[in-house]
């Protein structure tokens, strides 16, 4: 089972997780797009523009500027919705996979630095 965490080792992970992600030499992104990713590659698909942006309380505009950041660096790809063409759908590659991946990886080696 995992140990709980206090509030201030939560904040330490998230800091030295954060810390991490600026140092890596994958390009930043902000918070708003790593809520975009995880929401895309934890939760079961679909997802569309329209549903990303309600999900998150955002517009659709800023959804789309999102996804054309990660778009642009392969994490994540979009196509007009064969059923309604009045929806993006939002597809996730295999660049996207190993972006998830890895900070994963970055959280679990974080969390174990953790003092007890």
């Amino acid at each position: 089972m995992p140990r709980e965490l206090r509030p201030s080792q939560a904040l330490r992970l998230w800091h030295d997780v954060t810390f991490d992600l600026v140092h890596d030499a994958h390009p930043d992104l902000s918070q708003r797009q790593v809520a975009v990713l995880l929401t895309v590659y934890l939760e079961p698909p679909p997802h569309t523009v329209r549903g990303l942006a309600k999900k998150l309380g955002v517009t659709k505009p800023a959804i789309t500027r999102a996804l054309d950041t990660m778009g642009g660096q392969g994490l994540l790809s979009r196509r007009r919705d064969d059923a309604d063409r009045r929806n993006v759908v939002i597809q996730r590659t295999l660049e996207g996979a190993l972006a998830v991946e890895r900070l994963g990886d970055m959280i679990v080696k974080r969390h174990k630095g953790l003092e007890p």
